[in-house]
């Protein structure tokens, strides 16, 4: 089964080819003090690591993770509802601006992100803020506080008198760019995603693939970094997280 339930942090709009941003061709962050980094080399995730949505593993000196609720399942005989979500890792390092470096490799998966939260944060479903997605063809980048997951926009998603309403309010707040040429599973690559002020870059391998420019990447207190899996499987390396300052 494969449906926005499955994907659940997709966008049912985002900008067409003509309207995308223009890509910086130069990092938007300087690097500052590394807060964090991990090449998986223990038998299992470090203790720094928390489970979100499972399940992810250590395996070959790298970090997998599987979707395992990839179906949305009604209530029945007196067990609850299970709600389709992608696979979650999470850690807990506050930041505001940063750069996040992370190998990557696709072994059946559909999508592999990095994303930010804060969870005390009201104003949006759990406290999301922003993510970068990345599929075989193409990468999302998307302002989740303002955007999709504000509280107010998300709870329209459920009202067809809203419709309207709703996509006018997402507009800027997402946007997806093709790639020049699809990714290959079982290959690995570097996964770089600057936040900085109110921008977010993406870069594959060092070439810019995305950018994004929208008030919600600002938030001040993005208390968490998380990778998300969705389908079966996705591989994380050589994860390093670094504060960071505007490059000039």
């Amino acid at each position: 089964m494969r449906s926005l339930l499955a994907l659940p942090f997709v966008l049912t709009s985002v900008a067409f080819a003509a309207d995308l941003p223009s890509i910086p061709n130069q990092p938007i962050a300087k690097k500052k003090e590394l807060l964090f980094s991990d090449d998986f080399q223990g038998a299992e995730p470090a203790k720094v690591w928390h489970k979100v949505v499972p399940t992810f593993a250590v395996e070959n000196g790298a970090l997998k993770g599987t979707q395992t609720r990839d179906q949305a399942i009604p209530a029945a005989d007196g067990k609850p509802a299970v709600t389709a979500h992608a696979a979650v890792h999470g850690l807990e390092i506050p930041t505001k601006d940063s750069v996040v470096e992370v190998k990557i490799r696709f072994e059946g998966a559909s999508m592999i992100d990095v994303e930010f939260d804060d969870r005390k944060y009201t104003g949006a479903h759990y406290g999301h803020i922003s993510r970068a997605q990345v599929r075989l063809n193409a990468v999302t980048i998307i302002d989740e506080r303002d955007g999709n997951m504000r509280t107010d926009i998300r709870a329209m998603a459920n009202d067809p008198t809203k419709k309207e309403e709703r996509a006018k309010l997402l507009v800027g707040r997402s946007a997806t760019f093709p790639l020049a040429a699809k990714l290959e599973p079982g290959k690995w690559y570097t996964l770089v995603v600057e936040t900085v002020n109110d921008s977010m870059r993406v870069s594959i391998d060092g070439t810019a693939v995305g950018f994004l420019k929208s008030s919600g990447i600002a938030h001040e207190t993005k208390s968490k970094i998380e990778l998300g899996v969705a389908g079966k499987d996705g591989l994380f390396d050589d994860i390093k997280v670094w504060n960071a300052e505007a490059a000039k």
